[in-house]
């Protein structure tokens, strides 16, 4: 169940462009999650046989109910206990582990990228939103510094220059006031 069964030999590739790594692991979990669900049954459904007569005991299992049933709160005990879903589960994804399933996988990948782009754009329009709210909210100019008052103008405030009084007298410094 390791990648030797997955690379193979592909004789009709179909789409003989090369993956990158990052690619190739999403059809790779595109894969095995499509494995998964045709063997979903012997994952995760529950037989149960009827209620066991001694109360505090839990109910009884037949041996082929599923592996996740069987397993729910074991450690290494599952190994033993649950030998017989866990081989029925293991059979039933070595069934459908071969190169057409990854080739699918590859071809709905493909498929998807339009729906991965188009988020991805959005992604990137919401966040141009949200960038442009906050430097509004915050009266912020294109550099991202704040503005303050300068947008505004100067009105009020210090004015520290040198001035002739109405005596003619030259004044350094802050001038009538703060």
């Amino acid at each position: 169940m390791t990648d030797r069964v997955i690379v193979g030999s592909n004789k009709s590739p179909s789409n003989p462009t090369p993956l990158s790594a990052p690619q190739e692991q999403q059809v790779r979990d595109l894969y095995y999650k499509n494995v998964r669900a045709k063997c979903a049954s012997e994952i995760e459904s529950s037989s149960l046989l009827p209620p066991s007569p001694i109360p505090s005991h839990p109910p009884l299992t037949m041996p082929s109910a599923a592996f996740a049933q069987c397993a729910l709160g074991r450690t290494f005990t599952m190994i033993y206990a649950c030998r017989a879903p866990r081989l029925a589960m293991n059979s039933c994804m070595l069934q459908y582990q071969n190169q057409d399933e990854l080739d699918k996988a590859r071809a709905e990948w493909f498929k998807l990228a339009g729906e991965r782009k188009k988020a991805r754009e959005e992604h990137q329009r919401r966040l141009e939103d949200a960038r442009s709210k906050h430097k509004e909210w915050w009266n912020l100019d294109e550099s991202g510094q704040l503005q303050g008052k300068r947008v505004e103008g100067d009105v009020g405030g210090r004015r520290e220059e040198n001035r002739v009084d109405e005596r003619g007298v030259t004044r350094g410094g802050i001038y009538r006031g703060t």
